[in-house]
């Protein structure tokens, strides 16, 4: 430790010795012989956020209706105002939950999306081969020249 810290230790009366941080470990699903892929997490997370979506949609309903009650009593602008807003609020978070379907499709999709077709391939093969390619090619090139000069 530096002498500042020692003395700050010093004045407020703490050991100088050094003191470790707590270590965090992530927790580690137990092995239970199965192999743990990223598909069963991603249907895991997916169900949840499809749950919370679907209860946030029906409180907000309910809040519709409560709120929509009232400003019929009331018969107060400020009142249908915030029915609106809340009529846009679950609007919203519908296209959430359709938009978290669309991109779950397309996480589920995309191992079969990519092509193992190539097309206009200049060269198919190692760097190591196409070095030996470009070597070949200069030295013919060379050859070539070499007739036509003039000692």
């Amino acid at each position: 430790m530096s002498k500042l810290e020692d003395s700050v230790n010093e004045i407020l009366g703490l050991d100088s010795k050094k003191i470790e941080p707590e270590k965090f470990e992530v927790p580690v699903p137990r092995d239970t012989g199965k192999s743990v892929t990223v598909e069963k997490y991603l249907d895991k997370d997916s169900d949840y956020s499809r749950e919370n979506y679907y209860n946030l949609i029906e409180k907000g309903q309910e809040a519709i209706q409560g709120i929509l009650d009232i400003a019929k009593e009331g018969q107060h602008p400020r009142a249908y105002e915030v029915v609106g807003q809340l009529i846009g609020q679950v609007g919203d978070t519908v296209d959430k939950l359709q938009d978290l379907q669309k991109k779950l499709k397309d996480l589920k999709d995309l191992p079969g999306r990519t092509s193992a077709n190539i097309k206009n391939a200049l060269f198919v093969g190692s760097t190591a081969e196409l070095q030996k390619m470009l070597n070949k090619k200069r030295e013919n090139e060379t050859d070539k020249d070499e007739p036509n000069k003039k000692i």
